[in-house]
């Protein structure tokens, strides 16, 4: 399962990608707005810290508008990912890109049968929110099971890129249902690597340590 990063911080970017785990990165406008940068500017960086798909989400709802502002992202790198939100509009501009080779990534995907129509459209990834799914009731991993059946049944090439992960339980079902990718703050993939008993077994392996009077020279 591959890991991407959902921010626009450069600083935890580079950090990830420091520890070889980091697969992609996924911004949008919030993400970008809390960076308090440029658009262009932070969009450019963040290629440069990756060699994965970097997903640059457009503003437009119109087809004609998306294709344009998709014109100006996909100039910046080779690995951006445009973003589209999943509209007729959207999808449309999805199989137009796609077509042209440009990988896209249809959001806001909170239905099985949406995911259907991203994957016919020719998407390159679609992205299932299981947080905001599970704030209005739902069961998100019931989503990406009910998607990995679907593309399992008509093999459909379009990878499924698990966001709005809120903790680890979400990235644990993920990976036993078989998405393909999942997307998370920095907190989440960083509490990941926290286990209790492994923090005491260092504090013990220390402390044994220090009694032996020793170093590593």
């Amino acid at each position: 399962m591959k890991f991407f990063v959902d921010t626009a911080d450069t600083a935890e970017i580079a950090e990830m990608a420091a520890t070889g785990l980091l697969d992609g990165v996924t911004t949008n406008p919030s993400l970008i707005a809390k960076s308090g940068r440029d658009f262009m500017e932070v969009t450019r960086e963040i290629c440069d810290l990756t060699h994965g798909p970097v997903s640059a989400e457009v503003i437009a709802l119109d087809h004609e508008g998306m294709m344009r502002e998709a014109e100006i992202l996909r100039r910046i790198a080779d690995n951006v990912c445009i973003k589209v939100p999943l509209t007729i509009d959207g999808l449309k501009t999805c199989n137009k890109l796609t077509g042209d080779g440009t990988m896209v990534n249809v959001t806001l995907c909170f239905s099985a049968n949406q995911a259907l129509l991203a994957a016919k459209a020719g998407a390159t990834f679609v992205s299932p929110f299981v947080g905001r799914h599970d704030d209005n009731g739902f069961d998100g991993m019931d989503l990406i099971r009910d998607i990995r059946l679907i593309y399992d049944n008509y093999a459909f090439a379009t990878e499924i890129l698990v966001a709005s992960i809120r903790h680890g339980v979400h990235v644990l079902e993920s990976a036993k249902i078989g998405a393909d990718v999942i997307t998370a703050p920095p907190a989440v993939i960083k509490g990941l690597f926290k286990h209790v008993l492994t923090e005491k077994g260092i504090e013990g392996f220390l402390a044994d340590w220090a009694k032996t009077g020793q170093s590593i020279v």
